[in-house]
């Protein structure tokens, strides 16, 4: 798996540099995990701008500034939460390109509505921005590996 997500984050920094983009992370189930595999690699200061980490809805409103509005009509792993996490990230930055995760990643939590698996992710550019669900299964490291490669993998399709 590693050389996998190694392998991404390599392919994903020929993209941010050949765009001079700097990459910045908003995580919630991945507790890091994106920012981590980009940073694995030599000379990441160059594209990778910082990642908050806002597991709790407290930090996700104090760091980000998701409103919490947005957090008790919709939850915080909904579209409206993302977009507001991934716009966050870009105002409290000074990246051009924004990852954002909230998910239930299991084993506990999911509901009829959003069962363990559940993941929002959205990525954000200099003129666009965007939101997909997604319904992964496996444990809860399962979970939160796929999300790790979808958002890499999309990031990297999206500015190529």
């Amino acid at each position: 798996m590693y050389d996998m997500l190694n392998t991404l984050a390599e392919q994903l920094s020929q993209q941010l540099l050949r765009h001079h983009y700097r990459l910045v992370t908003a995580e919630s189930c991945t507790g890091g995990w994106i920012a981590q595999t980009m940073t694995a690699i030599a000379g990441s200061s160059n594209w990778f701008e910082r990642g908050f980490i806002t597991y709790s809805n407290e930090a996700k409103h104090e760091v980000l500034d998701v409103s919490s509005l947005t957090l008790e009509k919709y939850g915080a792993v909904s579209e409206q939460t993302v977009l507001e996490m991934a716009e966050g990230a870009l105002r409290h930055s000074h990246a051009e390109v924004a990852i954002a995760v909230s998910g239930i990643a299991g084993p506990t939590g999911g509901s009829a509505d959003k069962p363990v698996g559940t993941v929002w992710i959205a990525w954000a550019f200099p003129e666009k921005i965007y939101a997909k669900c997604f319904i992964f299964k496996g444990d809860r490291q399962s979970v939160r590996e796929q999300t790790v490669i979808t958002a890499l993998t999309t990031l990297t399709t999206d500015l190529a």
